[in-house]
């Protein structure tokens, strides 16, 4: 079985420099499981906090299932991430300093079949600095596309 990617949260990677990477659980009831292997889930706008020794998904949208009767779930409930103690209070400590965070990268089911969530610690890029990334990548589009005129 393959990696199934449900949701990306493709602004992240334009918004932050991704300091450090985790592989988190998440803990879910069935409905929003089913949710999810239908592809109904929105990661833009979420992040994590650490409260109590315990880590939190916030405002991750998982939308109803097609199936549901009248007893859903809320779309956008406080998830508990399912992380080893140390590497909660790893992420405790760099997230108390000035300008980091935490945010999901991925939500995915791994090869066990598992609802996964890819998070990552980071810290917020200047508005200069996500200019600079846009046009290095018009620079490196407009050389390639040369590149093949000449061939």
């Amino acid at each position: 079985m393959d990696i199934k990617v449900v949701a990306r949260n493709k602004k992240a990677f334009h918004d932050y420099h991704i300091l450090d990477r985790f592989e988190a659980g998440i803990e879910l009831i069935g409905s929003e499981v089913k949710s999810l292997r239908e592809g109904k889930a929105n990661l833009k706008e979420s992040y994590v906090i650490v409260k109590d020794g315990e880590a939190f998904l916030l405002s991750m949208h998982i939308g109803a299932y097609s199936h549901t009767g009248y007893s859903g779930h809320e779309p956008l409930r406080k998830r508990r991430l399912l992380l080893h103690k140390k590497e909660i209070q790893k992420l405790y400590i760099r997230i108390t300093q000035k300008g980091h965070t935490i945010v999901p990268l991925n939500i995915y089911f791994n090869e066990k079949g598992k609802a996964k969530v890819e998070i990552a610690l980071v810290k917020g890029k200047r508005q200069y600095a996500k200019k600079e990334v846009i046009k290095e990548r018009d620079i490196k589009r407009d050389t390639e596309r040369e590149m093949s005129r000449r061939r």
